[in-house]
Order: C-alpha cells, then sequence, then structure tokens
C-alpha cells in the first residue's frame, strides 16, 4: 500500500502532487510494485508457486489442528451429530434424556491403538529431519499402533472429517449470524470467497481509515489554525480594552466629556445673562402691553370681519357655500357689479375722448 499524503501538502506543491498523481495511476500499483515491470511475469510465477506452498501449509495445519483437537471420549457422537444438534436455538431435552446420552457417550470409547494414533500422528507429521531420523521414523512406521493406520484409516477419516466440519459450521456460523442455524450448512462453500473479500474489504477499509485520520489531522489543524487566531484576536481586543493604551484613550474621552459639559454650562450661562440683559423690565412690560395690544386688534378684526360679512349677505353675496337659497340675489348683485363696472369704464373712456377733444 502507498502511503497516503496529506491533501495540504499536495495543495501547497502543485508539482509534487502531479509526481504523486503520476506515481500512483501510472507507475505503481496500489500495493507499491512497478506497473511496467519487465520481471512481472517472473513474479507472478514465484508468488504461484508461493501460493502453492502456502496453500499446502495451510492444509497441513488444519489437518493436524483438526487431528490434534479431536474428542477421542465421543467419536460415536462426532460422526452421527446431525445438523440440528448445532442449533443454539433447539429446545432443552429433559435431564433423564442428558443424562442417558451422557452414559451412552462415555461408554462409548474408540480402540487403543486408534487414540494412539491420535496422540502420535500431530507430532510425527510436525517432525522436522532434524529431530527425526529415518532409522527412527522406519521403527515407527512399522511398530504398532503405525503400522496398522490402514486399518484404522476410515475411523480416523470420519473423526477428522467430524471435526473439520465442526469448524467450518462454527466458522460459518461466525460469518453469517442472521442465518438460520438449520440451513447454515449451505453456506460452506463460500467461505473461501468470503474470506477473500474479507480480506480485500480489510484493506479497504485500512486505506480509507488512513485517509480518514489523515483529513482529521487536516482539519484538527485548521481548527487549531482557527483557535490560534481567535485568541490573537481575542488578546488583541483585551489589550485594546484593558491596555495602556486603551486607558490613556478612556481618560482623554472623559477630560473631553467634562470639557463639552464646562461649555455646555457656560453656554446656558451666557444665554441666560444674555437674555437678562436683552428682556429688561420695561422691556418686558412693553412686550406685554403689545400682546395685549395684539389680542385687542384681533379682536376688532373678528368684529370687523363679522360686519362686512353681515353686509354682504345683506347684498345677496353668501360667505357660506352651503347658502344656496341666496344664490339667486347674488347672482343679480354680481351682475349689476360687474355693469357698473362697465358703465364707469365707458364714462372713463368718454371723458378721456372729450379731455382729447377740448384739447385739441
Amino acid at each position: 500500500m502507498l502511503p497516503p499524503v496529506d491533501d495540504a501538502i499536495l495543495q501547497n506543491n502543485p508539482k509534487f502532487a502531479a509526481l504523486y498523481a503520476t506515481l500512483t495511476n501510472v507507475i505503481l500499483s496500489p500495493d507499491g510494485s512497478t506497473k511496467t515491470d519487465p520481471a512481472a511475469k517472473e513474479r507472478d510465477a514465484v508468488r504461484g508457486k508461493l501460493d502453492k506452498h502456502r496453500l499446502k501449509s495451510a492444509k497441513q495445519h488444519l489437518l493436524i489442528h483438526a487431528i490434534s483437537t479431536a474428542n477421542p471420549t465421543q467419536p460415536e457422537a462426532r460422526l452421527t451429530l446431525p445438523a440440528s444438534a448445532v442449533n443454539r436455538r433447539a429446545k432443552p431435552q429433559p435431564p433423564s434424556s442428558r443424562q442417558d446420552r451422557g452414559a451412552s457417550s462415555s461408554t462409548s470409547e474408540l480402540p487403543a491403538p486408534l487414540l494412539d494414533l491420535l496422540l502420535l500422528l500431530p507430532p510425527l507429521l510436525t517432525a522436522t529431519p532434524s529431530t527425526l531420523s529415518p532409522e527412527s521414523a522406519t521403527l515407527l512406521l512399522t511398530s504398532p499402533p503405525l503400522s496398522e493406520f490402514p486399518t484404522h484409516l476410515p475411523q480416523l477419516a470420519s473423526l477428522v472429517s467430524s471435526n473439520l466440519h465442526t469448524s467450518a459450521v462454527h466458522l460459518a456460523r461466525i460469518a453469517n449470524p442472521n442465518t438460520n442455524p438449520s440451513f447454515i450448512h449451505r453456506s460452506l462453500p463460500s467461505l473461501p470467497a468470503y474470506a477473500t473479500s474479507l480480506t480485500a474489504s480489510l484493506a479497504e477499509r485500512k486505506a480509507a481509515l488512513t485517509k480518514a485520520r489523515l483529513s482529521a489531522a487536516t482539519e484538527l489543524t485548521s481548527l487549531l489554525q482557527s483557535q490560534s487566531v481567535v485568541l490573537a484576536h481575542l488578546l488583541r481586543a483585551l489589550e485594546a480594552k484593558h491596555g495602556p493604551i486603551a486607558r490613556s484613550l478612556e481618560f482623554r474621552a472623559r477630560e473631553v466629556a467634562l470639557a463639552a459639559q464646562k461649555q455646555e454650562t457656560e453656554a446656558e450661562t451666557a444665554l441666560w445673562a444674555a437674555r437678562r440683559d436683552t428682556y429688561t423690565p420695561d422691556v418686558v412690560r412693553a412686550l406685554t402691553n403689545y400682546a395685549g395690544h395684539l389680542r385687542d386688534a384681533k379682536s376688532r378684526m373678528g368684529e370687523a370681519i363679522r360686519f362686512h360679512q353681515a353686509e354682504l349677505e345683506a347684498y345677496g353675496v353668501a360667505v357660506d357655500d352651503q347658502q344656496h337659497e341666496k344664490g339667486a340675489k347674488e347672482r343679480t348683485m354680481r351682475e349689476m357689479a360687474r355693469v357698473y363696472r362697465d358703465m364707469g369704464r365707458q364714462v372713463e373712456e368718454v371723458r378721456g375722448d372729450l379731455e382729447r377733444l377740448g384739447r385739441a
């Protein structure tokens, strides 16, 4: 797996980002190998041989484990174990039936040679030439119980097969926890594919987790930077509020406020002095008399207005537009005034003409 790179580094270094993209997409595979390697075929062949050896070793390990973990005290129960017996949801049986079954299983024991084979085969299969000489191996194979191995092979194979089947059922139950235990044996063929997919998904999850950790570290770094900026602004604000400069500005502001209050008081004092000098007692009395004269003139003007309105009403001129019954008389008086103005104008014209004739 290629080591992931922080996004901030790629953003701050465009050339390195281009090089990293070329390496990850064109030159290198996800496992770090070269895509254009001329020895890829040879490596694939070696990898295939290695897989075969791994498969052979895994089979040997499973076989040795099955032989060493086989329960020789209950062989018949293992050989005749039905699928429903591994169901955890099976109904509990009465105590009497469990006791009878335990007694029968305890009494059913394997032959002594088969038990000896179960004990001797695991160390014999794991033995190496350095630990076991050819003479010792020949002596063991020609002596009981190994010399009777073909005779006990069917029972041994059944016991090992039952053990392997039980282990496979346990694995299938772990891989499919929501499957009905009665049908869990159907998922046994899919265990290799499930293991392969699980390994691939594990690698993908590891890569995704690494990327998530990198992104979380990036976000954490940006968050810490933001917090540092906030703390710096906070310190500046505190310094501006409680520092010597802030105190000096505060004292200056208070001094300016006191000066403004003093000037306001002086202006009010000057205003009252000007009023006192301007409005003397004689001026106040004269203004009072003039105000009374204005009130009298206003009353007299009101009376004159009402008198002239009465005269106009006598001539038929309605001051109020709502007096419709006097409209005809008003029109007559207006017409007479118009005729009078025309006659006066004509008289003036005649007088002018006479004056011009007399002068002539």
